[in-house]
């Protein structure tokens, strides 16, 4: 029997739009005007995918909220009306468990939930603390300009990451590279194959020497796993590799699109600046995760039984995409949704999903932009952006949304 999530019936569109849909240059911290229209007007309307295909694209908060709690909508990749982002890679298998339904979703999820415990990150805050410091530092110790994304963004989770998972250091510009042509939605499938394929041959590596010699790391963790026959080499492989693009790619990307969206916000940045309460600039995290949208190319789903939303019935069978950046500006849950406000209570937002898929480095990521955020303007009062916001190259050909630079000066 189909469960009612919410809403009117809407009118069957006559052509779907295509998706995704195309962004004003002049709002680059909001979502296409198209999606707010969609979300008042028509909640649950169909689009056109680049092969054609045509999922359902989920608008409202509670609706999205609800599918992504129900067993129901499935992640697996493999499921009839999966609706996939870019075209075939020539094999590479899922990017582990995030691809994958129950039971096998949370038995691989849970070999790698303890380093993310909050109890587990909130012990590295103080190392957190000295990489910001330490890369503040060495910013303020020549002339301005530069590149916050190359001096600021990227260092900091990819430190941070390599130490957890145990990869060294010395090899981040390999893995950010191939990370940037594994997201980049203008890679050919050849181009993407190869960079996954690098990357799983250099992580393959990895934990065939913690076989052999076991670490205090997270990789020697995942190590233990093979050795006890609970997952193989490629399993082990997968894994590893979908928490070294997480742990960097999304907060990086966050760490330099909020500073900027601070940056033309300047009674925001104030406020968070002149603060010293802890419990503020937690908050202000929130409503910096609630207001951006890093993963703008929406959460997909396939549907494995009929589930009635928004007073329309999704058939088995059929796709579902979830654009969180509209989810988080819908003013039935968040009021004046368009207004970067850092008072406000934003803990219900959908950044990180909802559900048994909800992101497993939330605890992480959140420390992380709390130190910086908690930091930067701070040591650096009077930083600035060094060109025009029209001038900033914004990440519309990525799956991660983000700049791909950001100069700044003081």
């Amino acid at each position: 029997m189909a469960d009612t999530l919410a809403g009117p019936v809407p009118e069957a569109p006559d052509s779907p739009p295509e998706f995704p849909m195309p962004r004003e240059a002049r709002c680059p911290f909001d979502p296409p005007p198209a999606l707010k229209n969609l979300q008042e007007q028509t909640p649950l309307t169909k689009v056109r995918l680049w092969d054609g295909s045509e999922p359902w694209l989920v608008t409202r908060y509670a609706d999205q909220r609800a599918l992504l709690g129900d067993a129901r909508v499935s992640a697996d990749t493999d499921s009839p009306g999966y609706p996939t982002k870019a075209s075939p890679e020539g094999g590479e298998g899922k990017l582990s468990f995030i691809m994958m339904d129950d039971p096998e979703h949370t038995r691989l999820r849970r070999m790698v939930t303890a380093p993310f415990a909050v109890k587990k990150v909130e012990a590295l805050r103080p190392a957190v603390q000295r990489i910001v410091d330490g890369l503040i530092d060495g910013m303020l110790s020549r002339p301005g300009p530069v590149d916050l994304v190359e001096e600021f963004a990227l260092p900091i989770p990819s430190l941070v990451i390599c130490e957890l998972l145990g990869v060294p250091y010395d090899d981040h510009a390999l893995f950010q590279e191939h990370t940037k042509t594994m997201v980049r939605t203008t890679a050919t499938p050849e181009q993407r194959g190869a960079a996954t394929r690098e990357m799983a041959g250099y992580l393959a590596g990895q934990i065939a020497e913690r076989l052999a010699e076991p670490k205090d790391d997270l990789l020697s963790s995942i190590a233990e796993r093979v050795t006890a026959g609970e997952i193989d080499h490629r399993q082990a492989t997968q894994m590893a590799l979908l928490l070294l693009i997480a742990g960097h790619e999304t907060t990086a990307n966050m760490i330099a699109l909020g500073t900027l969206a601070l940056l033309h916000n300047p009674d925001q940045l104030a406020l968070l600046r002149e603060s010293d309460d802890p419990k503020f600039v937690a908050g202000a995290v929130e409503e910096l995760l609630r207001y951006l949208h890093i993963t703008h190319l929406g959460r997909r789903r396939a549907v494995t039984e009929d589930i009635e939303v928004a007073g329309q019935v999704v058939r088995a069978g059929e796709g579902v995409i979830m654009v969180n950046e509209i989810a988080n500006r819908d003013p039935e849950v968040f009021a004046d949704p368009d207004r970067l406000d850092l008072t406000r209570d934003a803990r219900r937002h959908v950044a990180f999903g909802f559900g048994v898929h909800q992101c497993l480095g939330q605890p992480l990521a959140r420390m992380e932009l709390q130190v910086v955020y908690g930091t930067l303007y701070k040591r650096i009062p009077t930083l600035k952006p060094a060109c025009a916001l029209d001038d900033v190259r914004f990440k519309n050909d990525a799956f991660i949304y983000g700049v791909h630079e950001l100069p700044v000066a003081w």
